[in-house]
């Protein structure tokens, strides 16, 4: 099949006017024109979006799926009493409400132009649902516990949902990894033995770190809320909690956290030079959330410092509980508009650039740049067409800046993953949005108890 549109985005090279690309099976054979595509080869089947873009898939390097039934219910709380009350909402729900929230996630993600994702799960039904609805990624299996006692059985009950995950994810397009959940909720301990179950099992890594301004203060001085609101859910208390006189990052760094392979780290908005430099040092990636972040008062991630050092930085969407929906356009509007905002001038960053967080860098954040994150040929086939016919989007002098300024989910035409089409002309292909909806209504009405 030959898609084709007014713009290819190819990522890896200079945006192709009235371009298209060439789809075999699930790879990406050919890129050019439309005019040379069709004079190459003229018995094969066009699909032209007309004035649209073709780019290659998002991929959202942190989501947490099967929080999405939590859309709207915690919205003006800043994050540590949004947390805490989250934990206490989650008591309320069943293995059933987990699977449903999950599937609605992969819903929207499908909608959003997302093909690929990063997923925190302690339940297994993110693994679940990206699988049903086709999607791409990694599920790390989140583990945590403050209690020193507990760390050997944490992991073990870890280590055999990986096994069963991995086992279930047939089609090769999941992967599993690890993530301790955060230096706020987790013995250190835990994190070393984390790591070294990635090392020895080669599995991809990823934590919260460095959030809040309650998590610095209480990782380096054992104060803030996190003291006393927490005492009870992450049984700080008993584990005999002392402050560490250190940032988050360098809390981690002492434990032998970062030399696990492919460690991805969620959020770092409050870190300084020094704790740049560490992550340099050791090639950990950053995920960039920049509407939960602002959303609950967590502060801006400084892309300036990451650049400067090197980092890899991908963006998140982190889940519809934080941030209220996963909408990919948004996601980086407001992160590139916060950055020039706190920034100025100093490490002015485009509209081309967040595309390319959104994709191949995305990709290199969590390891898979040499199956997605641009059109080339011999890549997978994940791509996307973005409306860009409508009034406010017309005349079109830049399509990046067209897509990051003009669009949003509603502008998705089609998403597809490994040659198969997800989502087309306003409807799902492979999940039942009438049936998840109906679903999903039982678990709200018990969110509201």
């Amino acid at each position: 099949m030959i898609l084709a549109a007014r713009y290819v985005l190819p990522i890896s090279g200079p945006v192709i006017e009235d371009g298209a690309v060439l789809v075999r099976g699930d790879s990406i054979v050919e890129v050019g024109s439309l005019a040379q595509m069709r004079d190459r080869h003229p018995g094969q089947e066009v699909r032209d979006f007309g004035s649209a873009a073709l780019l290659p898939g998002f991929v959202d390097v942190h989501t947490h799926l099967e929080y999405s039934v939590f859309r709207g219910l915690l919205n003006d709380l800043p994050y540590t009493q949004w947390k805490l009350q989250l934990l206490r909402k989650e008591r309320l729900l069943g293995a059933d409400d987990w699977e449903v929230s999950a599937r609605l996630g992969a819903l929207e993600a499908i909608r959003s132009g997302i093909t690929t994702i990063a997923d925190m799960s302690d339940s297994g039904a993110s693994v679940r649902a990206a699988e049903e609805a086709g999607l791409r990624g990694i599920v790390y299996r989140e583990v945590s516990t403050m209690r020193k006692d507990q760390v050997e059985s944490v992991l073990s009950a870890a280590r055999t949902d990986i096994e069963e995950w991995s086992a279930s994810c047939a089609g090769g397009r999941i992967s599993v990894g690890i993530a301790p959940h955060s230096p706020y909720s987790c013995h250190p301990a835990l994190f070393r033995a984390a790591a070294a179950l990635a090392i020895e099992e080669g599995l991809p890594v990823s934590t919260h770190l460095a959030g809040s301004r309650d998590e610095y203060d209480f990782v380096k001085y054992g104060s803030t809320s996190f003291a006393v609101d927490f005492s009870d859910p992450t049984s700080w208390r008993e584990a005999g909690w002392l402050p560490t006189g250190v940032s988050p990052v360098e809390y981690l760094e002492r434990w032998g956290f970062f030399e696990a392979p492919r460690v991805l780290a969620v959020h770092c908005v409050h870190v300084d030079d020094a704790d740049i430099e560490i992550l340099a040092a050791r090639g950990v990636a950053v995920a960039f959330c920049a509407r939960c972040n602002a959303k609950l008062a967590m502060g801006v991630a400084p892309l300036g410092g990451f650049a400067r050092r090197g980092l890899v930085v991908g963006i998140g969407t982190d889940s519809p509980a934080s941030n209220a929906t996963m909408d990919f356009f948004d996601e980086m509007r407001v992160g590139l508009i916060l950055q020039r905002a706190v920034s100025g001038d100093d490490g002015f960053l485009t509209a081309e650039r967040f595309i390319r967080m959104a994709t191949l860098d995305g990709a290199r954040a969590i390891g898979l740049e040499e199956a997605v994150g641009t059109i080339e040929p011999g890549k997978k086939a994940d791509l996307i067409a973005v409306d860009l016919s409508h009034s406010h989007q017309v005349p079109i002098q830049d399509p990046y800046a067209a897509l990051l300024h003009t669009t949003n989910q509603d502008s998705v035409l089609m998403t597809m993953v490994d040659g198969r089409i997800l989502f087309d002309d306003h409807s799902w292909e492979t999940l039942d949005r009438d049936a998840i909806f109906s679903a999903a209504e039982p678990t709200r009405v018990k969110l509201q108890g």
